[in-house]
């Protein structure tokens, strides 16, 4: 429609003009999308379940172990090449042009994720984790074929963000904004957004080293604890 004014093709205002027209008459699509929540794995388990990822061999696996290790998204991960990267730093900068919010994101690396990272084979790629090709990076179902062969068929990679944001904010102290930085989300409150400068990153790195040594921690099986007070095994 505002092409067709423009062009001389008609005149008036556009009828399906979103901004201070229909927003005064329907209610906001985000309010009326159904929220898809990804399959995720309960945070006590995560220690369990990266033990026995770090038994896994390959490259996918290590790769799915940084993207827990990180909190980030499967995509920024698989691309992820090694000019963004400054091990001496401990920080990954993800350029905007990869990042959904369309804003350069950087990641503080735990001591973890680092060990990670040295210990990755050296190739030709640009890539940090690259593909069956050279110059590719690793395919989006890659890391969830990993999941699959360690026998879980209902948690997904995405999940591991809300198993990090769950931790986060039953375990943590953290204030929301800093947990919400870490996952890259947009601030939704508008007028804090505008005056909001910093990135957080010192809190930020405190925050993804308390999640790595978390991640470290095997918590014991609560059935099996309650059988074994009761005398039952």
């Amino acid at each position: 429609m505002d092409w067709a004014k423009v062009s001389g093709y008609r005149e008036g205002d556009n009828p399906a003009r979103w901004r201070g027209h229909l927003d005064k008459l329907l209610p906001a699509p985000s309010k009326l999308a159904k929220v898809v929540h990804h399959p995720a794995l309960d945070y006590e388990k995560v220690g369990a379940f990266i033990a026995n990822l770090r038994t896994k061999n390959g490259l996918a696996a290590r790769a799915l172990e940084f993207t827990i290790l990180t909190a980030a998204r499967s995509g920024e991960v698989r691309g992820a090449t090694w000019d963004e990267l400054d091990l001496n730093k401990k920080l990954w900068v993800i350029p905007e042009s990869r990042m959904k919010m369309d804003r350069e994101h950087e990641v503080p690396l735990s001591g973890a994720a680092i060990s990670i990272l040295k210990a990755l084979p050296h190739t030709d790629s640009p890539y940090v984790f690259p593909g069956a090709k050279v110059n590719a990076p690793m395919s989006d179902m890659t890391l969830s074929k990993v999941i699959r062969r360690m026998g879980d068929n209902k948690i997904t990679v995405h999940g591991f963000r809300s198993t990090f944001r769950d931790w986060a904010a039953e375990t943590t102290s953290y204030p929301r904004d800093v947990c919400e930085m870490a996952l890259a989300h947009a601030i939704e409150n508008e007028a804090e957004a505008a005056y909001r400068r910093g990135n957080l990153l010192a809190k930020r790195t405190r925050l993804m080293a308390d999640w790595s040594r978390y991640c470290d921690m095997v918590r014991p099986n609560v059935s099996e604890n309650v059988h074994r007070l009761r005398g039952d095994g």
